[in-house]
């Protein structure tokens, strides 16, 4: 089928289309039904429930905590332990794997989210007469019969309208109706400017129509969509990227060493007897090295992430994007209703040759008029008092003080008049309404005919609201200082450009007029049927009052917003179904875009013209995109993460879904979003307001600091324990730590506080920070203060068990090598409980963060310390309770080393790279 119906006259779609007025006849429609297929979306073969779950375990680190689960079961087995520590790592295994599941099941719903959308019925001409059948069973060729209220079936060109209206904001994002019209558009036109056609899902609000079917099905602009939802592959997140090479490095390097010790032990003559004890204690490294409580701490850090961005109206729908948004380059944002507040606001007024400003923005009745920068009474200005009543009194829409219900352009001027303190309620009881001109897209233009209150039937008032240049051909008077006055060429030059000032500056632009009726009674209005008649008595010959200019005004908060995007380093572009024109003034209000420069703003034509090549050299100065259509989001969106850049993109319609799939951080709104969005999104506004999208950023930069923290500590404790272990069987000595006390270290000393540190506030810089590069690892520039830690580890937890066993003087019993483990054991615990506390800043120390500002971890580190006593005293690892009260003045000394490693040593000589 051919895709540029827009651009025929309706002759010609009809005689190609081979139909008719009367449409077609039931045995044609049912060949080509059999020929174009139904007309309804089809969903590609997904994957299943359980592929997902085979998925959850194909993950670097769930394999080696398979690995860990296996050898802990087996080790436990052999010496006749309890499975408890099987049990802990089986338990995180299945927590991460149900949690994957669930959000990857979920991320397969937006297909079913988009046929609900669809129309179930249709009303057609078949056979020259009028029918109702199931909407998929409508081909191209039909005639299709809409009237305000219906869903529009399929995709079609019109061949008939009165006063149709539709609002097709499931498709463009913008929520304005959209007045249509049979006259053939260009064909290069956006599907926003193709005024004569209707399009699959969009809906009916005003008058009546026909128009002949052109696509249907997976060929519509709707199905289009659907296309590339289902195309549009969702990439993996950059911290499973990051965690993906670190636990692929970890993995080699822990094979390695383990293997290396192994040999070395067996090689050893003193051991050569004890083979299984041999193998016993590598694979217990191996589980040691291996930061079990990683994948679990990351999971838990992004769920209590998701929380706190929940409470700032950022619900998180998977898991991952809490981490996802710190690093977030680029936001993406559709403009109508999430940088603006979606409330029309008349911002300017033109009336006795004088320029009046409104403050105030929105449907909020409050506000000033000022005249040259002046605050003044409206009251005490006729003529714009005039202006204000009859704007008011001229419109359908209605208002409660706090919502707009009708027309948003007639809410913005009942508003304005509120401002002023006249209510439409109380202008139209002094002056009700007795009859009413509509408007038309043919007319341009809307009069109403008023009585004065005192009952008088002799005295009428029309007022008439329209296109400038409409009503000003109308007028031979104009009012001035509550007078009437000629109309002269000169004034009538001074308000047009008046009005293409305004027209500039991105102001809707209406021109207002008054006439005194007083030759027809109201009821014979019903005679002035012809529209000559209406022409002559009502709309000529009127007194122009003046101009009033509109704008959907940017939300305050997107301000102030948009200033910490650039303090924190992220770029803002707009991305809108809006003009050009209206789309720059608003972000250079909000500060997008700094004196309107054309070379920083596209439209979807230019962007058409334009070769993916040339694109992408200019993407990372384009800040402003207009009239854009779905396929031109998805290719913006394309062309910044081919540059490197972390995009978040925001949508409401339909429209926007693949574009969401396809970036790393997919935005849905919360009230003006469909369903469709909201399955295609990772995150869903629940305030559809930008500033939240900044906030949620600041809470996604809290979340990776708290993962670099607790996956910091990890390290620093996990491989110290592997060179103490490896070193010893080197050189032939005995073990300073047995397999069940470095199981305990991994799992019970560092969990609590691995945990307590997903709960550590955020810096107080946070957002005054460049974003990181995505290049970067977990633990990039932190290597120095690792090796530090392990050097220290390596030492004083080696060096005391060596002293007591091999240098204090008595013979190598079996009791001996209790005591100097147990006391090694301990001196290990306590260093990383005291090692915790510098892992919470990269540039202050324990004692200038503090050590009460994070509660959880203060609890977390008393607890494993309590426990940690406990070890000796029950005898557990065939450990014994040191009773000399030096023995725990050398380990708590030994173990204090941990607080002085301070990190601001190591913060600017990051000469390290760890990925």
């Amino acid at each position: 089928m051919a895709k540029t119906w827009h651009s025929k006259k309706t002759e010609s779609v009809l005689d190609e289309l081979q139909t008719d007025s009367l449409g077609l006849t039931e045995s044609e429609a049912q060949r080509r039904l059999e020929e174009y297929g139904p007309n309804e979306l089809t969903v590609k073969k997904g994957v299943s429930a359980f592929q997902i779950v085979l998925n959850q375990f194909k993950d670097i680190f769930v394999i080696m905590l398979l690995i860990a689960t296996a050898i802990s079961f087996i080790t436990a087995y052999i010496e006749g332990q309890p499975q408890v520590d099987t049990i802990t790592i089986a338990a995180i295994v299945i927590l991460n794997a149900v949690v994957g599941f669930v959000q990857e099941y979920r991320s397969e719903k937006a297909m079913e989210a988009m046929r609900k959308l669809t129309a179930p019925r249709a009303r057609l001409m078949r056979n020259g007469k009028e029918v109702m059948v199931p909407a998929k069973e409508v081909v191209p060729g039909d005639i299709v019969l809409l009237e305000s209220g219906d869903r529009v079936p399929a995709d079609s060109v019109l061949v008939e309208v009165v006063d149709l209206r539709t609002n097709e904001a499931i498709l463009t994002g913008e929520s304005t109706q959209v007045e249509k019209r049979i006259e053939a558009v260009a064909e290069d036109a956006p599907v926003a400017d193709r005024k004569n056609m209707i399009f699959t899902a969009t809906h009916v609000t005003y008058g009546r129509g026909k128009a002949v079917v052109t696509a249907t099905g997976m060929d519509t602009e709707f199905g289009k969509i659907a296309e590339l939802v289902q195309t549009v592959e969702a990439e993996e997140t950059p911290l499973k990227l990051k965690l993906e090479s670190f636990a692929k490095r970890l993995g080699i390097i822990i094979v390695l060493a383990c293997a290396a010790i192994f040999i070395l032990e067996v090689l050893d003559p003193a051991r050569a007897g004890e083979l299984l004890d041999n193998f016993i204690t590598a694979i217990a490294l191996a589980v040691s090295a291996v930061p079990e409580g990683l994948p679990a701490v990351v999971t838990i850090s992004l769920a209590l992430g998701a929380r706190e961005l929940a409470k700032r109206n950022a619900i998180i729908r998977k898991l991952a994007s809490a981490e996802t948004l710190g690093a977030t380059t680029v936001i993406c944002s559709d403009k109508t209703g999430t940088l603006t507040k979606g409330e029309m606001t008349v911002r300017r007024i033109f009336t006795n040759d004088k320029l009046f400003e409104i403050t105030g923005a929105g449907y909020e009745a409050k506000g000033q008029f000022l005249l040259d920068g002046k605050p003044l009474n409206p009251r005490k200005a006729p003529t714009l008092n005039l202006l204000l009543s009859a704007s008011a009194l001229c419109t359908n829409a209605s208002y409660d003080g706090k919502s707009v219900i009708g027309d948003t352009t007639e809410g913005a001027l009942i508003v304005a008049a509120a401002k002023a303190e006249m209510t439409k309620a109380e202008l139209e009881e002094k002056n009700p309404r007795v009859h009413e001109i509509p408007f038309t897209s043919e007319r341009k233009r809307m009069t109403t005919v008023h009585r004065n209150s005192d009952g008088h039937t002799q005295k009428l008032l029309a007022f008439m609201k329209g296109a400038p240049e409409v009503v000003l051909a109308r007028c031979t008077k104009i009012s001035k200082n509550g007078e009437e006055q000629k109309l002269t060429e000169k004034e009538k030059k001074r308000i047009l450009e008046t009005n293409e000032q305004m027209a500039n500056d991105a102001l809707r632009v209406l021109g207002v007029a008054f006439k005194e009726v007083a030759d027809i009674e109201p009821g014979n209005f019903r005679e002035l049927s012809k529209e000559a008649d209406i022409n002559k008595q009502l709309e000529t010959n009127l007194t122009l009052i003046g101009l009033a200019g509109m704008i959907d005004p940017p939300r305050e908060e997107a301000r102030e917003a948009n200033e910490l995007c650039q303090k924190a380093g992220i770029k803002t572009i707009m991305i809108t179904g809006d003009h050009k024109l209206t789309a720059m003034a608003v972000a250079k209000e909000i500060g997008i875009i700094e004196n309107n420069p054309d070379s920083t703003a596209l439209t979807g034509t230019e962007l058409d013209a334009m070769s993916d090549e040339r694109f992408e050299k200019i993407v990372e100065d384009i800040r402003v995109y207009a009239r854009v259509s779905p396929e031109h989001k998805l290719r913006i969106v394309k062309a910044l993460k081919n540059k490197g850049e972390i995009v978040a993109m925001t949508g409401d319609g339909v429209n926007d879904a693949p574009a969401l799939r396809q970036a790393d951080i997919g935005v849905a709104m919360g009230i003006t979003g469909t369903d469709v969005t909201k399955e295609a999104a990772d995150m869903v506004l629940a305030d559809d307001n930008f500033a939240t999208i900044v906030k949620a950023v600041e809470g996604g930069r809290a979340v990776y600091d708290n993962i670099r923290k607790f996956s910091f500590f990890l390290i620093r404790s996990n491989f110290d324990e592997l060179a103490i272990i490896g070193t010893f069987a080197l050189l032939g000595l005995e073990l300073p730590l047995t397999a069940g006390m470095i199981l305990w270290l991994n799992l019970v000393t560092d969990g609590g506080p691995a945990i307590a540190l997903t709960m550590d506030p955020p810096a107080d810089d946070v957002m005054d920070r460049p974003p990181r590069n995505p290049k970067e690892g977990i633990l990039h520039g932190r290597l120095a203060s690792i090796i530090a830690t392990f050097t220290a580890q390596f030492l004083l937890t080696g060096g005391l068990f060596f002293w007591q066993y091999y240098i204090l003087p008595g013979p190598l019993t079996p009791l001996k090598l209790a005591q100097a483990r147990t006391m090694a054991f301990t001196r290990a615990t306590l260093q990383e409980l005291f090692v915790v506390w510098n892992c919470r800043s990269e540039k202050l120390n324990a004692f200038k963060v503090g050590f009460l500002s994070n509660k959880y971890l203060l609890i977390a580190v008393i607890v494993s310390a309590i426990l940690t006593i406990l070890v000796p005293l029950f005898g557990l690892f065939g450990t014994v309770f040191m009773t000399d009260p030096l023995e725990w003045i050398l380990v708590i000394v030994a173990s204090m080393s941990g607080l002085l490693i301070f990190p601001e040593v190591f913060y600017n000589r990051r000469i390290f790279k760890w990925r």
